[in-house]
């Protein structure tokens, strides 16, 4: 059968037998008796056997490297299946990419997955790392891959269990020798998919200890939410930028981990948002931690030197008293939602927001902010986002959505544009040498030949290769299963050649 129709006209699934040959008949459908005859015929002869959701397959009890793609049950991963569009398709119908996937040995792959499992069983502080190991680099079929990113993250999670229970426990995060406290209540019946996660910043900045602990007092009582976790962390700090220093990002990288796994929040429904010195750091933290949010929202905060350019993909609202005059942040906020709405206007598919000035009021808004948290409700994170914007902050980051780069190529300010669509990936960089690029079987269909290309010139032209250690490293940096990857490769941005 096949997933569905190149002319996209629905799905159909019907018989072979073998005469000395493969032949197929309708399944209870009039042919006349005849083999190789039915109302599909057509249809069939326009297969794709390079499209994995527009070629045709039989089904295979034996383990084979593809997988029978079941549109009617996506969760369905272990019907094996042979691609047999050749038998359908007309010969000046079928596609010219190579058979990529037939270079994956199948027993190498199976194996792969076997020696991975036999690692698994070792207490993880006697294991050596995973890259070391041989399985670490062989390539994987599309099945072999989802089974070991089942694995790992199924130990990952024992892991997270066993390793920070007591942090959960006492509910205090260190970084070095700075502690984040944090509080936080529960509400509602948790989703089919997990639960939301709010993740709330207090106000104070640059005041004695006792006045930021006031602070995160209120915090705790000043929103409520019908479903999911609402927490108030501690800042580490007492200093005016204490949400937006570099040692906040693996805080709360740690944090929404933890959440996760101990209170299965959804990774797709985690929120942002802060007042006054908390409103400083979500103007800061949301462009920079972009790929981690669904939406942020900012309440009588000032930006500073931030820039909204990585906002691309998370819905982002502005709360602000028309009266809040010092620092002027009045005038900054509007100032903001203006470079939004031209952002926007640039990119209709991108940077959804809403700015909201209240009129009448200072630096305290009544509560009336409040209307934020169901705003942000309304919004999912798209994980894998088909274009992304990345602007390093001052505070830099080694990944961004599927984009990456090594610690050499962290460049504060630098802006990379970068797009797919079907098999091809485009990006534009500036003052960037190399830059790694990662991709699933979410984004696009690993077997086939990809592409990359920056201003016009082809970078790479090959296959990206699923492998246990991608998507071990890629695990291992975020503990977020839906941004695991299991292909990654290295592009050079100066000349065309790739590594």
């Amino acid at each position: 059968g096949t997933p569905r129709w190149a002319d996209k006209g629905g799905n159909h699934s019907w018989v072979e037998i073998w005469d000395g040959d493969w032949h197929y008949t309708g399944a209870a459908e009039d042919a006349g008796g005849k083999l190789d005859r039915a109302w599909f015929t057509g249809r069939a002869a326009t297969a794709r056997r390079d499209h994995r959701t527009h070629a045709i397959y039989a089904t295979s009890f034996k383990r084979t490297e593809e997988t029978f793609p079941l549109v009617w049950d996506r969760k369905v991963n272990y019907v094996y299946a042979v691609n047999v569009t050749d038998r359908y398709a007309k010969p000046k119908q079928r596609h010219n990419t190579p058979d990529i996937s037939s270079r994956i040995d199948v027993e190498a792959s199976l194996h792969a997955v076997a020696q991975l499992k036999k690692y698994l069983q070792a207490a993880s502080g006697d294991r050596s790392a995973i890259a070391e190991q041989e399985f670490a680099t062989v390539p994987l079929t599309h099945a072999n891959a989802q089974e070991a990113e089942r694995l790992l993250w199924n130990d990952h999670v024992q892991r997270i269990k066993q390793t920070r229970a007591d942090e959960m426990k006492t509910r205090r995060l260190t970084a070095g020798n700075l502690q984040m406290p944090f509080y936080y209540t529960v509400s509602g019946d948790k989703p089919k998919h997990g639960r939301s996660l709010y993740i709330s910043l207090h106000g104070g900045g640059g005041a004695p200890k006792q006045v930021n602990d006031r602070q995160w007092a209120n915090q705790k009582r000043l929103y409520r939410v019908k479903e999911g976790v609402y927490l108030a962390p501690r800042a580490p700090t007492d200093t005016w930028n204490m949400w937006h220093q570099a040692h906040i990002d693996g805080l709360f990288d740690r944090l929404i981990e933890n959440l996760i796994v101990f209170e299965d929040v959804d990774p797709n429904r985690v929120y942002l948002l802060g007042y006054s010195a908390g409103g400083d750091g979500v103007y800061q933290l949301a462009p920079r931690m972009a790929d981690r949010f669904a939406a942020a929202a900012m309440m009588a905060g000032h930006p500073n030197e931030a820039s909204p350019l990585g906002l691309r993909n998370v819905a982002f609202t502005i709360h602000v008293g028309a009266k809040d005059s010092p620092y002027n942040r009045n005038k900054v906020a509007r100032q903001w939602g203006q470079k939004l709405d031209a952002l926007q206007e640039d990119d209709p598919h991108g940077y959804v927001h809403w700015t909201n000035i209240y009129e009448g009021k200072s630096h305290w808004l009544d509560g009336q902010d409040a209307a934020a948290l169901p705003w942000m409700a309304g919004h999912t994170r798209n994980p894998l986002p088909s274009r992304i914007v990345w602007r390093q902050d001052d505070v830099t980051g080694s990944r961004f959505y599927w984009l990456a780069v090594k610690p050499q190529e962290q460049r504060a300010r630098v802006a990379v544009r970068a797009s797919f669509k079907g098999q091809q990936f485009d990006v534009q960089a500036g003052k960037i040498n190399q830059l790694i690029i990662r991709a699933n079987d979410g984004m696009l269909n690993l077997d086939e030949v990809v592409t990359v290309t920056s201003q016009g010139k082809e970078l790479y032209k090959g296959r990206m290769q699923r492998s246990i250690g991608t998507l071990a490293k890629t695990l291992a940096e975020r503990g977020d299963p839906a941004a695991i990857f299991s292909g990654e490769i290295v592009v050079t941005l100066t000349k065309k050649t790739a590594m």
